[in-house]
């Protein structure tokens, strides 16, 4: 009977995938500082890891541009191999932990300030309680930085405001939310439940300064409309617009989501912009590829489900906002 023998793997340059993962990811991204960021990692760590590689190849790897870096001939040709190594690795990873185990891992949401208040705290509960295998980490910024994050897969998932009757390829429209003048305690004009938007017409307004995609609907609208908006501040914090707001008299433009408490203890005032409405879809992306994929796909599911009951209390309205006919 003849000896078993022991395959004979030779690991040296493929025993540190750690090294190929930074590889992968600057080679996808073009830039250290990308890839820092979608690593959770810093420039330094990442270009000792690509020099320690490129010694140990005998063979430079990536070549600087004026905007970055790119894989050179050598890195071209390994590039294929090296991402199908490590999509083996972890799928084996997968295999090992079992499907039946609780997701785990930390999952990064990206979301605007107006949205935040309302939708996290109820997250973090949720998360909590049915995923105590899973950390989340909050990213808040404007439309623009969210979408950027989302595009650098520096956030898993993406909650955004869109106008218009249609969304980008894989969002996923979660809510309608209507607009509302805000107006302080006692202010006639926003005591009514709604109100014409016309009404808006030269009223002192702190609003978002350009670009954002509050302030380009407002606009858009007010010229289709034939009246003027009329800000004597531009300012695009959330907390300082509802202060102006209530101290100083003026006016501002938000979902109601965005001053539910402020309007329940009676500190601001809101009406319903109607005729035309001006309304906005709550979407979700995911990033293509960042965070532990079951984790992401468990706390995306209990963003929608916590949408849905805050549409169920007024907060909103579910799915897309009708398309309006013209006149």
């Amino acid at each position: 009977m003849s000896t078993p023998k022991a395959t004979g793997f030779r690991l040296d340059l493929a025993a540190d995938l750690h090294k190929w993962r930074a590889f992968v990811a600057i080679g996808e991204l073009g830039s250290l500082t990308r890839a820092a960021l979608f690593l959770d990692s810093n420039q330094s760590l990442l270009s000792r890891q690509i020099n320690a590689l490129e010694r140990e190849c005998g063979a430079r790897l990536f070549t600087r541009t004026g905007r970055g870096v790119e894989l050179s001939e050598v890195g071209q040709r390994i590039f294929p191999q090296v991402r199908a190594l490590l999509e083996d690795a972890e799928r084996l990873e997968q295999e090992i932990r079992g499907d039946a185990r609780e997701p785990t891992g930390r999952v990064t949401l990206g979301s605007l300030p107006s949205l935040g208040p309302s939708v996290v705290g109820r997250l973090f509960a949720a998360v909590r309680a049915q995923l105590p295998g899973v950390q989340l980490k909050i990213l808040e910024g404007s439309s623009g930085q969210v979408e950027e994050w989302l595009a650098d897969a520096r956030v898993d998932i993406a909650i955004l405001y869109r106008y218009g009757p249609t969304l980008p390829e894989h969002e996923q429209a979660l809510a309608t939310v209507d607009s509302y003048l805000i107006g302080a305690a006692g202010d006639p004009l926003t005591r009514a439940d709604e109100l014409r938007f016309a009404a808006l017409h030269e009223l002192p307004f702190i609003l978002p300064g350009a670009p954002n995609g509050l302030r380009t609907a407002l606009d858009a609208l007010a010229r289709q409309e034939h009246i003027t908006l009329a800000p004597v501040l531009e300012a695009d914090s959330l907390p300082l617009q509802k202060s102006l707001v209530a101290d100083e008299k003026l006016y501002t433009v938000l979902p109601l989501h965005a001053v539910w408490h402020e309007v329940a203890n009676g500190q601001l005032q809101a009406a319903r912009v109607v005729d035309p409405p001006l309304q906005r879809t709550v979407s979700m992306a995911l990033a293509k590829s960042k965070g532990p994929a079951r984790a992401v796909t468990a706390v995306a599911a209990l963003i929608v489900r916590i949408v849905d009951d805050m549409a169920a209390h007024g907060m909103w309205r579910p799915g897309m906002p009708a398309l309006r006919q013209s006149a």
